[in-house]
């Protein structure tokens, strides 16, 4: 099993994404860390540890600062940038400090499961030990070129995407256009565009609530509760 450490300040993101990891065959969640110093611990206190699901934005750190402490102390465990974080110099940053992935928030159980199948295929093709001619280390390289989500349609801001999307993952229990809306700042009709979307994209899972009179009230839920 690749025993995965599961890093993200949102204790509930956390959940989302441990529960998405749990789902791919050959990966277990190991512990989770809400915080770069807790994250940092947990990697002292679990020594085999193979893989960091780590997000950039913590409360006490960066994501970077925690990868470049990391291989301060000697922590080669593989990295996978999980973030909403999408700026030029932050992506270049964590190439250089040795991210094997980077995802972009928001995403479907399907991102993140390809990066992870992605990375398992790696770790296979690296076991076999030995020299590598050119086709073999093309092959290495070539391991962690997994899809990408498609990107978002055209008129579609990630922002609010993200922002819809953490609506759903934290929120207790169905919600609708406007409780997104409340919750949000954002018009009803642009809370109505964005669940749709992620409806159709399989991420989150329609129902309908029935009153007593007029038409029925949509509801949504993010997929991984429904």
């Amino acid at each position: 099993m690749i025993e995965v450490l599961v890093v993200d300040d949102d204790v509930r993101v956390a959940r989302v994404n441990a529960a998405y990891v749990a789902k791919v065959a050959g990966f277990r969640v190991a512990a989770e860390a809400h915080s770069a110093a807790e994250a940092l611990r947990r990697l002292e206190e679990l020594p085999d540890l193979d893989l960091v699901l780590l997000d950039h934005y913590l409360p006490d750190e960066t994501g970077l600062a925690v990868v470049r402490e990391m291989r301060r102390r000697g922590h080669q465990t593989d990295v996978i940038m999980v973030t909403a974080a999408r700026d030029v110099s932050t992506v270049q940053a964590a190439m250089r400090h040795g991210a094997l992935q980077y995802l972009v928030k928001p995403f479907a159980f399907a991102g993140l499961r390809a990066k992870l199948e992605a990375y398992a295929h790696l770790r296979r093709t690296l076991d076999g030990g030995g020299d590598a001619e050119q086709s073999e280390v093309d092959r290495i390289f070539g391991a962690l070129s997994a899809g990408s989500e498609p990107a978002l349609p055209k008129g579609h801001s990630p922002t609010t995407a993200e922002t819809v999307r953490r609506a759903l993952m934290t929120a207790e229990g169905p919600l609708s256009a406007q409780d997104v809306a409340d919750g949000t700042g954002l018009s009803r009709q642009t809370a109505q565009r964005y669940l749709k979307l992620l409806e159709r994209t399989g991420r989150a899972t329609l129902s309908l609530k029935y009153g007593d009179a007029g038409r029925p009230e949509h509801r949504y839920v993010w997929a991984t509760r429904a």
